[in-house]
């Protein structure tokens, strides 16, 4: 029984290593580049979701505050509505409301992915495809 006890525990440890051990930039392109691209598509017609340059955008107009935007998107990701989406309506109307992710990223993963999004999108160099401007983020 003892020796049942310490794999189980070495099998979590080492699980639990290879999580913290995934950069959020890794988590994302597992868990959410085959949705959301991290530049502008060539061909637009494959386009699933938004591009995250654009979804940033958008919540960090609404949260400018880091960790009140990232309480946000866990929320949305795990239980999205119509109700809390702060895209553009058209671009609501041409993909929907996101699907819930749960079951398919996990709260943890969602710790490491969602500051990492914050932080690198969007790029200081991004303009709104109407507005014409950047955001000026870091």
């Amino acid at each position: 029984m003892k020796n049942k006890i310490m794999i189980i525990a070495s099998i979590m440890a080492i699980s639990s290593n290879e999580l913290s051990a995934q950069t959020g930039e890794e988590l994302f392109n597992n868990k959410c580049s085959f949705c959301h691209s991290t530049s502008r598509p060539a061909d637009m017609s494959k386009v699933t979701a938004p591009a995250i340059m654009g979804v940033m955008r958008h919540i960090k107009m609404s949260y400018p505050d880091k960790d009140k935007a990232i309480s946000f998107m866990k929320d949305y990701i795990l239980n999205p509505s119509m109700d809390k989406a702060i895209c553009m309506p058209q671009k609501i109307k041409r993909f929907g409301v996101m699907p819930s992710q749960k079951g398919l990223v996990t709260e943890k993963e969602l710790d490491i992915i969602l500051p990492w999004i914050y932080d690198k999108f969007p790029p200081k160099s991004f303009r709104g495809m109407r507005e014409g401007r950047g955001m000026g983020q870091k």
